[in-house]
C-alpha cells in the first residue's frame, strides 16, 4: 500500500524547510572547507528532522489503528453475550448468543465491512511492525471466514465433543457468576434462552440429516446420554437435583446467606428457576432426544471420515487450513506423521532398554497397559489421588518458571474433575480459561470415570500440557496483555495454542520434570499420541480408513488403553482436522527456537524467546515465524 499524499507532503515540506533555513544562514565569508562542514551538519539535521517526522507519523497511524481495532472488537463482543460472560463481563447478562445460520451470515457480513474499512482507511506502510502483525492477523481471520462460508452446513451440529447441548449448560455452570438478585434473574433467563437455542439447533441438525450430513452412531449415543442426564432429577422428577437445578439453588442460597436477598426473594428465584427448567429447558431437550432416537437407525457404524459426504474432501482441506494455518495437504501431513511415529519409536526403545525391560516394544506396551503400578484405584478415591498428584507436579514446575519466562501469568490455576453429566470414559483432559482480570481461575479438567484409561505415567506430561507451562500459561498471558489490541488477547488459533502446549511437555523436561523414567516414557507416549493423530486423522478423512483401522494403528504404535484410543478416534471423526494442529504447531515452534539459537549463539536468551512467542497472543504460524524473526533481528542489532 502506498503512503498517503498528505504524509509524503508533510515529510517533504519539513525536509525542504530545514534545508532552506540552513542555506540562508550560511555566512558569506566561510571557507570552502567550513562551508562543507556546515552543509554536512545541516544535512544531518535535515535527515534527523525528516526521520522524526516519519516516526511521528508511524506512531500516530499505529495508535489510530489500535484504537480502531479495540472499537471493532467491542462491537464484535456485543454480538456474543456468552463470550462477554467468559471475559468476566455482565453486558447482556440474561441473554445467550444467536445460533441461527442467519446470525452467522450477518456476522460475516459485518467482518467483511470491517476489512473494507481497514484497507481503505489505514496505510499499512505507516504502521509499526507490531501493528502490521495485528493488521495481518485480522486479515487472516477474515480470509478463513470467507472460505468457510461455503461450508456453513458441512459440519455436525451435535456430537460428543463440542455440541451445544453440553457446552451451553457448561458455560452457565462455569462462567455465570451470581453476586446479586439481578444476576440470578439473568441466570434463569439464560436457561430459557438455552431451550430456544437447542430447538433452533435441532432444526439445523434435522436439515443436515436430510442431506446425509450426520455424525456416526456413537456420537448420537453420547449426545443422548448427555442430554438425558441434564433433565434427570429435580425439578423434573423425584430424584436428586439435576445439574443446573443444583447449581442454581446453590447460587440462590449463597445470595440469601450473604444477606443479598430476603427469604421471599429466595423462594421467588427458586420458583423462577424451576419454571424455566420445566417450561423451556426440558421440552427442548426432550425434542432433541426424540429426534436423535428416531434418526439413530440412519447413522453409520465403523464409518470412514467426512470424505463420505458431498464435498467432504474440500471441506477437509479447508479444516486442515483452519487447524494448521498452513497450506499443507492431507498427504503431506500424513507423511509428517509417519516420520514422527518412526522417530519417537526409537526414543521409546531407548527408555525400554534404560529400565531393563527384556521384551520388545510391543511387550513393553502391554506391560504399561496392564501392570497395576501404573494405575490408581478405579473409584472416586483413585480419582482424587490422580487430581492431587497432578497438583503436586504443577506446584513443583511453578518454582522453575522464572528461569524460563520473563512474563508469568497472574491468574490462578485449579485442577478439577469433569462434572458427572458430561464426563466420559477415556475422554481427553482439557482446559477452561480464567477471566482476564484474574478473578476467575483457569481450570484443568480431568475425565476420571474410568481410571484404567488414565495411566499414572502419562499424567505428568498431561498436567504440564493443560496447566503450566502449557495452556494456562499461554492463554492467561495472552488475556493479560495490555500492549496489543484487545482482539489479539482473545485470538484462538488451535495450531498455536496446542502446538505451544505440546512444546511445553518437552520443555518441562528441561525444567527438571520427569525424574522417573516411566514418566519420561509417558511424555513420549503423549507425543506419540499427537504424531499418530497426523496419520489417523488424515487416514480417516482423506484415505477412507474406518474407525477400526484407525484404532488398530493407534494400538500398534502406543500403549494407550483401548478405551482411551477409541474415545480419541471418535473425537477425530467428529472434529476433522483439529487433531493435526498439535504436532504441526510444536514442530514449527521447535524449528523457530533452533533458528534463533543458531542465529544468536551464546546470546540466545530462552526467556526472551518464550516471551516473544507468548507476548503477542495467539497467531497463525506464518505470522509467528515473522514475529520470532523480528526478535532475532532486534537481538542481533542490539
Amino acid at each position: 500500500m502506498q503512503k498517503s499524499i498528505l504524509a509524503l507532503t508533510i515529510a517533504g515540506l519539513l525536509s525542504l524547510t530545514a534545508t532552506a533555513c540552513s542555506d540562508a544562514s550560511a555566512p558569506a565569508d566561510q571557507t570552502s572547507e567550513e562551508r562543507q562542514r556546515a552543509d554536512s551538519s545541516q544535512s544531518y539535521s535535515s535527515q534527523d528532522t525528516s526521520e522524526q517526522a516519519h516516526a511521528d507519523q508511524v506512531a500516530a497511524e499505529t495508535a489510530r489503528l489500535n484504537q480502531w481495532f479495540d472499537e471493532q472488537f467491542e462491537a464484535q463482543l456485543q454480538n456474543s453475550p456468552l463470550r462477554m460472560t467468559m471475559l468476566g463481563r455482565k453486558d447482556r447478562y440474561g441473554e445467550i448468543d444467536d445460533v441461527s445460520l442467519d446470525a452467522q451470515r450477518q456476522q460475516f457480513a459485518w467482518l467483511e465491512s470491517t476489512v473494507e474499512q481497514l484497507q481503505n482507511e489505514f496505510d499499512y506502510d505507516l504502521l509499526d511492525a507490531d501493528a502490521q502483525i495485528s493488521y495481518d492477523i485480522w486479515m487472516f481471520q477474515y480470509e478463513l471466514a470467507r472460505e468457510g462460508q461455503d461450508f456453513l452446513q458441512a459440519g455436525y451440529v451435535f456430537d460428543q465433543m463440542r455440541g451445544a447441548h453440553s457446552s451451553l449448560p457448561q458455560l452457565l455452570l462455569a462462567y455465570h457468576g451470581v453476586d446479586s438478585e439481578s444476576d440470578m434473574q439473568a441466570y434463569n433467563s439464560r436457561i430459557r434462552g438455552i431451550g430456544q437455542a437447542i430447538q433452533t439447533l435441532t432444526e439445523q441438525a434435522q436439515s443436515r440429516a436430510e442431506n446425509d450430513i450426520r455424525p456416526p452412531r456413537f456420537a448420537y449415543q453420547h449426545v443422548l446420554r448427555q442430554s438425558q442426564a441434564l433433565i434427570t432429577g429435580a425439578p423434573f422428577d423425584d430424584g436428586d437435583a439435576s445439574p443446573i437445578y443444583a447449581d442454581g439453588v446453590s447460587k440462590i442460597e449463597s445470595l440469601y446467606d450473604n444477606d443479598e436477598i430476603n427469604e421471599e426473594a429466595k423462594n421467588e428465584l427458586i420458583s423462577e428457576l424451576e419454571a424455566a427448567l420445566v417450561e423451556a429447558f426440558k421440552p427442548a431437550y426432550q425434542g432433541l432426544i426424540s429426534w436423535l432416537e428416531s434418526d439413530l437407525e440412519n447413522t453409520e457404524q465403523n464409518t470412514v471420515g467426512i470424505s463420505r459426504h458431498e464435498n467432504g474432501n474440500d471441506f477437509y482441506e479447508y479444516m486442515l487450513k483452519v487447524s494448521t494455518t498452513t497450506d499443507l495437504s492431507a498427504a503431506e501431513i500424513h507423511q509428517i506423521g509417519l516420520d514422527e511415529v518412526a522417530r519417537i519409536t526409537e526414543e521409546m526403545n531407548e527408555i525400554r532398554q534404560q529400565v531393563g525391560f527384556e521384551g520388545d516394544l510391543q511387550a513393553f506396551f502391554e506391560f504399561i497397559r496392564t501392570d497395576e503400578q501404573f494405575f490408581f484405584p478405579n473409584n472416586d478415591e483413585g480419582a482424587e489421588m490422580y487430581l492431587e498428584q497432578s497438583r503436586e507436579y504443577l506446584d513443583a514446575i511453578a518454582d522453575r518458571l522464572p528461569d524460563f519466562f520473563g512474563r508469568l501469568p497472574k491468574a490462578d490455576l485449579v485442577v478439577r474433575r469433569v462434572e458427572p453429566f458430561r464426563e466420559q470414559d477415556g475422554a481427553p483432559q482439557h482446559y477452561y480459561p480464567g477471566s482476564p482480570d484474574g478473578s476467575r481461575p483457569g481450570v484443568y479438567y480431568a475425565h476420571l470415570s474410568d481410571m484404567r484409561s488414565m495411566a499414572k505415567n502419562e499424567m505428568e506430561a498431561i498436567a504440564y500440557h493443560e496447566g503450566n507451562p502449557g495452556h494456562h500459561m499461554q492463554i492467561s498471558i495472552a488475556q493479560e496483555l495490555d500492549d496489543v489490541p484487545q482482539f489479539r488477547t482473545q485470538a484462538r488459533f488451535t495450531v498455536y495454542s496446542e502446538g505451544w502446549a505440546l512444546y511445553s511437555e518437552l520443555l518441562a523436561k528441561e525444567m527438571g520434570g520427569y525424574e522417573d523414567p516411566y514418566s519420561d516414557f509417558g511424555r513420549l507416549v503423549t507425543e506419540m499420541w499427537r504424531a499418530i493423530r497426523l496419520v489417523v486423522d488424515t487416514g480417516l478423512h482423506a484415505k477412507d480408513w474406518t474407525e477400526e483401522q484407525a484404532v488398530a494403528f493407534f494400538q500398534e504404535h502406543s500403549p494407550i488403553p483401548e478405551g482411551a484410543v477409541r474415545s480419541e478416534v471418535q473425537r477425530y471423526l467428529v472434529m476433522p482436522g483439529q487433531a493435526t494442529s498439535y504436532k504441526i504447531g510444536m514442530i514449527k515452534i521447535q524449528e523457530l527456537r533452533a533458528e534463533a539459537e543458531d542465529a544468536l549463539g551464546d546470546n540466545f536468551d530462552i526467556r526472551g524467546f518464550h516471551d516473544t512467542v507468548l507476548g503477542g497472543g495467539a497467531m497463525p504460524l506464518p505470522i509467528l515465524e515473522r514475529q520470532v524473526r523480528n526478535w532475532i533481528a532486534t537481538q542481533q542489532a542490539g
